[in-house]
């Protein structure tokens, strides 16, 4: 599932500032704070990876099962 955002461009006469807003569904998913430093990487000209400089705790523990061995049927 995608949320589609529009960038934004404040032009003045001496500098340019961009925008992407992230939907709120997004920020709060991902428990985003104010004021929270990220940066970005870009992937290539079609992909810009956000990563985060502190990651907060999942608020629920998952533990992993290992894979079971497939079984035989001799």
């Amino acid at each position: 599932m995608g949320y589609p955002t529009k960038v934004q461009l404040i032009q003045r006469k001496e500098s340019q500032q961009w925008y992407i807003n992230f939907p709120a569904a997004i920020a709060q998913g991902m428990d985003f704070t104010k004021g929270e430093d990220v940066q970005w990487t870009i992937a290539d000209k079609g992909h810009l990876i956000l990563s985060r400089n502190q990651v907060p705790a999942d608020p629920i523990e998952i533990k992993k099962k290992p894979l079971s061995a497939p079984k035989s049927t001799a």
